[in-house]
């Protein structure tokens, strides 16, 4: 009984401290690269091993970071909107073949020929060939898109189905205007508003999405830092709103865990949302990038690794799902600088280091 007490103790003390080296390591990591507030986990399907909230909610404030603060995950919002279109393919509402034309036949004499045959997958998957876009672009400009905010969506769609197709890199044509079209479909077959169809979602999974920075309907929650580490006051984007569906939700950390878990489960084939098989082409099913998630081969371990990086001038999100081994990391900051960036390599660099790649 005494050798038990005495191995238990042991392996309490050898966690204990190796836990808070990783929390000493990632505020390091925090502290020299200037990001304000650095939350981060690492997690398997059904455990969390690290999960961590460090730093301040705004520079140069007292305000310290919170378990439960929000933050924007930028482009990491594609993943959500794949999976709701997913959710409604799976109830016959949608098809992944549905053309964006077979909802917005109003716009068939309207688009380039190139654009004709789009499908949802294609739009989901980088492959409509729209052009690029993204909140820092200077066109289509404010007096070009008039209307409510549902509206506004509509007539940016008509404005990109104008413009000259991308040329395509390794087949993909990698464009947030892709998410904004799908996103009107997915608006067009429920007759719901996106917002309402992302909180449903959430109320199934026990999530609080949210919308637009954090800060916009709450200064107490953390703000973003630009490129230069100057918070940003809360303020209505308009461009954020175009970006919607592809990229302008919020949520806290441990709310996020809860939808990458899912994917994990449902890579294990541990959940009835949809067979193993529908998690497998969401994440890996394409090359490159599939249904929101870019996806490669570890060149070390030769494991599949789905990814993305969410960043909207504010803050920077990243998360990695790796398929082998089962686990994720996810890191999320509240800054969008390149040091911003060069932490985060760091330090998921360490967390795989620790936690296997």
């Amino acid at each position: 009984m005494k050798r038990l007490f005495t191995t238990l103790f042991f392996l309490t003390i050898f966690f204990i401290v190796s836990g808070q080296t990783t929390i000493d390591f990632a505020d390091s990591i925090r502290i020299k690269y200037k990001i304000p507030e650095l939350a981060f986990a690492v997690i398997s399907a059904d455990t969390i091993f690290e999960l961590q909230t460090l730093g301040v909610q705004r520079v140069n404030t007292d305000f310290k970071a919170k378990p439960d603060d929000r933050f924007h995950i930028g482009s990491n919002t594609k993943a959500i909107t794949s999976f709701i279109s997913a959710l409604l393919v799976e109830q016959g509402k949608i098809k992944w073949n549905t053309k964006f034309l077979d909802l917005f036949p109003e716009l068939k004499q309207k688009i380039k020929k190139e654009y004709q045959n789009i499908t949802l997958q294609d739009l989901l998957t980088f492959r409509g060939k729209l052009p690029a876009y993204t909140y820092t672009f200077d066109k289509p400009t404010k007096k070009q898109i008039t209307g409510d905010n549902a509206e506004q969506r509509f007539q940016l769609a008509k404005y990109f189905l104008t413009q000259n197709p991308m040329q395509s890199k390794n087949g993909l044509t990698p464009s947030n205007a892709d998410y904004i079209l799908a996103g009107l479909m997915l608006e067009r077959v429920t007759k719901k508003p996106f917002k309402e169809l992302v909180t449903d979602f959430g109320k199934t999974q026990g999530i609080a999405f949210g919308f637009d920075y954090p800060n916009l309907t709450n200064i107490l929650q953390p703000w973003g830092h630009d490129i230069n580490l100057k918070p940003l006051p809360p303020f209505d984007n308009y461009k954020l709103n175009w970006l919607l569906s592809a990229g302008n939700i919020n949520v806290s950390l441990t709310d996020y865990i809860k939808f990458i878990q899912l994917q994990l489960k449902g890579l294990k084939g541990q959940t009835k949302i949809f067979p193993s098989q529908t998690f497998e082409k969401l994440l890996y099913g394409l090359p490159t990038f599939s249904f929101g998630w870019f996806n490669k081969l570890d060149t070390v371990t030769n494991h599949h690794i789905a990814y993305n990086e969410g960043n909207a001038g504010a803050f920077i999100t990243q998360v990695q799902i790796i398929k082998e081994t089962g686990k994720a990391f996810i890191i999320f900051t509240n800054s969008a600088s390149t040091k911003t960036s060069e932490g985060i390599t760091i330090l998921i660099d360490q967390l795989k280091t620790k936690y296997g790649r």
